[in-house]
């Protein structure tokens, strides 16, 4: 093969009579065309263009480039990456990383943690050995029973992701669907991997014993919305539109709201959340309950304990906090009739060492409590790649080794059970989230923390003060401990030149465009400064209502 490659080495791109074409005519097609032979239209023209990376420069002909050719193209890509990483400002992600000169001897071995974190495996090219210390780490800052120990269900249970929160909210969401549908749990006496159909409801149960909706807030980040699609779990919006057409709890006779609406800073609107919690729960329903630990745009955070304790005093009242549950096996089983889910994406990360500065004086205050020391959270998830900062997706899912459902198959060709999501895992995420672990102490990320939630009080200070340069309302924000600060959404060319993240706002009638800052522990006052410094020119903000 490697002869063929050398032989084939100058063969143009695209002429229909060369060698290759002539050798690999009628086998490859492509988009309904022999592979190699021209577009039916200029690329430069079809996609969306990057100017700094012309798309000529980096298209792939059969014959791969020459050197030349591929110099040029990774110089013009790794010039722009490395200007969009000295401005990236507008998103949830560390971007100043030092993995290569320690780790970059891996990126040439292959390393795969497929299946269960705590069963060793056939597939011995794995990184679980860190893992599993990257998960007790966590369970510990989480206030999670470790270590993990099949044999105690108050004892932690999780896996690092191979994407990021999105899957962990698909993964906590399918855990919590199949508790509430009374499906076997991976500690049931019916055989693992068995699948069934939904758990016999107990004798006097309602018809809807086995039918859990979904709650979460109009600030909850889009993955929610693909999840419950994904996994066909109803919202209480579909639901009640379907159902219940003119019941709307909230205002009778109008639309249901599709999400619950959330307070102005972000947060999730506890007494309204109440109302159609009670609704559903009246009516036999299960209760799924997903909360924001720092919101995707606002960075608000959900009052975790002030909802389990609501969920769970509404769940009391209609025989849904506690219930027994009888499975094919005809064994009893006492299982609660909700669940709440954490999406901590960037705030689990990142929350717990503001809390340890705020208990020293280091800072004046911290979120509200969000993981395993409050008894009614069932699972948790975190972005990797936020907080601490990895060169891509990652985090870690954590649930009560009790709640663990069963893994849908058996996986022997792997030597270990598949409780995970994604099968194939990538190791390198274990190595890096260890990596980073291994060299910050809780002193350094308390202080790091403290630094980051100064910088962001006096990106909203900076930004207050323009304003009232200005004279003009740019409608700066920011939500309490919120490491991000949102203002009027400025001219396209700045937006681009920093990565600023936008959003629309709808706001006493009116729509209004947002983009927001984040305080990343990249990020320094002296960028804010140069970005409030193009901000403050003439033109910066289109002239709009």
């Amino acid at each position: 093969m490697a002869r063929e490659a050398e032989t084939h080495a100058d063969i143009p791109f695209g002429p229909e009579d060369t060698p290759w074409q002539k050798t690999f005519s009628g086998l490859r097609v492509v988009g309904g065309r022999p592979y190699g032979t021209p577009p039916s239209s200029d690329p430069r023209e079809a996609y969306i263009a990057v100017p700094e990376v012309p798309h000529h420069k980096v298209q792939l002909p059969p014959t791969g480039l020459d050197a030349n050719q591929y110099t040029e193209a990774e110089a013009l890509f790794r010039s722009h990456i490395d200007t969009q990483t000295r401005n990236f400002a507008g998103y949830q992600v560390t971007s100043a990383l030092d993995y290569e000169g320690r780790l970059g001897h891996y990126l040439n071995r292959h390393l795969n943690n497929v299946g269960d974190p705590y069963q060793s495996s056939s597939y011995t090219l794995n990184s679980k050995v860190l893992e599993r210390a990257v998960l007790d780490y966590f369970a510990s800052l989480w206030h999670a029973k470790w270590p993990h120990d099949p044999k105690d269900p108050e004892s932690y249970w999780g896996y690092v992701l191979t994407m990021g929160s999105s899957e962990g909210n698909l993964y906590g969401l399918w855990n919590a669907r199949d508790y509430l549908s009374g499906r076997p749990l991976r500690a049931d006496p019916r055989q693992p991997g068995r699948e069934t159909a939904a758990g016999q409801a107990p004798r006097g149960a309602g018809a809807h014993a086995f039918h859990p909706v979904a709650f979460f807030s109009e600030d909850t980040h889009y993955s929610l919305t693909k999840a419950v699609r994904a996994l066909d779990i109803d919202t209480f919006h579909a639901l009640g539109s379907t159902r219940y057409p003119d019941d709307n709890p909230l205002a009778p006779g109008t639309p249901w709201p599709r999400q619950v609406p959330s307070t102005e800073h972000g947060a999730i609107d506890v007494e309204q959340l109440a109302v159609l919690v009670r609704f559903f729960a009246s009516r036999g329903h299960p209760i799924l309950v997903s909360l924001n630990h720092g919101s995707t745009f606002k960075g608000a955070y959900d009052d975790v304990e002030a909802v389990a304790r609501t969920v769970r005093g509404i769940c009391a009242q209609y025989g849904l906090d506690s219930r027994r549950v009888r499975g094919e096996s005809g064994g009893p089983e006492e299982r609660s009739g909700f669940w709440v889910h954490v999406d901590g994406a960037l705030g689990a990360g990142y929350t717990p060492y503001l809390e340890m500065a705020r208990d020293v004086g280091m800072v004046q205050q911290a979120p509200p409590a969000f993981d395993f020391r409050l008894p009614d959270v069932h699972s948790l998830t975190m972005s990797g790649h936020k907080w601490m900062g990895t060169p891509w997706a990652c985090g870690v899912f954590m649930t009560r080794t009790g709640l663990q459902m069963a893994p849908p198959g058996a996986s022997e060709y792997i030597g270990a059970a598949d409780t995970t999501f994604a099968g194939s895992r990538n190791g390198f995420s274990a190595l890096l989230m260890w990596d980073y672990l291994a060299r910050h102490s809780y002193d350094d990320l308390v202080r790091l923390a403290a630094r980051c939630d100064d910088l962001a009080a006096y990106t909203h200070t900076r930004l207050l003060a323009l304003q009232e340069r200005l004279g003009r309302d740019l409608w700066v924000a920011r939500s309490p401990q919120s490491l991000t600060v949102r203002f009027r959404q400025p001219r396209a060319d700045i937006v681009r030149r920093y990565s600023l993240s936008g959003e629309t706002v709808h706001a006493d009638g009116a729509a209004r465009a947002y983009v927001h800052l984040y305080a990343m522990r990249h990020l320094t006052k002296q960028r804010v400064d140069e970005l409030i410094g193009e901000l403050r020119q003439p033109g910066a903000f289109p002239r709009s209502p």
